[in-house]
């Protein structure tokens, strides 16, 4: 991980299908999946960062009450070269219906126990600190 530059800071969802998958999303112009999020607003906290970006990236509005921190992860960054993302993650147990919408292109459901069945490159900070996490 690069020291030289402050860590591109985010804020994400965790969202889960009937079967244990995760939500991941692949964002136009780029190949790797990641969860539904992004950068904050001026004046944003984490959860209404939350919020706002999965309403955008997957057209699905959630209550900020109904997300549970999971924890905070320094991986690198997917679409920086040299850089490292700074991640706040949420789980959101709301049921959902996600479309890609905005800059995303396509969506994917992720066993994190077995991610290779899925067969998607997979973002550093998803295969490497949330799927371990999620257990």
């Amino acid at each position: 991980m690069s020291a030289e530059t402050e860590p591109i800071r985010v804020c994400a969802v965790v969202f889960r299908d009937t079967r244990g998958r995760v939500l991941s999303v692949r964002k136009r112009g780029t190949s790797r999946f990641m969860l539904p999020g992004g950068k904050p607003g001026p004046g944003e906290t984490p959860p209404e960062t939350a919020v706002r970006e999965v309403r955008e990236e997957i057209g699905t509005l959630i209550d900020a009450s109904s997300l549970a921190p999971l924890a905070t992860f320094l991986a690198p960054a997917a679409n920086e070269a040299g850089c490292d993302v700074e991640g706040t993650i949420f789980t959101c147990e709301e049921p959902i219906n996600p479309q890609p919408a905005a800059e995303i292109e396509e969506i994917a459901w992720v066993d994190p126990r077995n991610p290779a069945e899925t067969d998607v490159d997979l973002a550093p900070l998803l295969e490497t600190k949330v799927f371990p996490a999620l257990g």
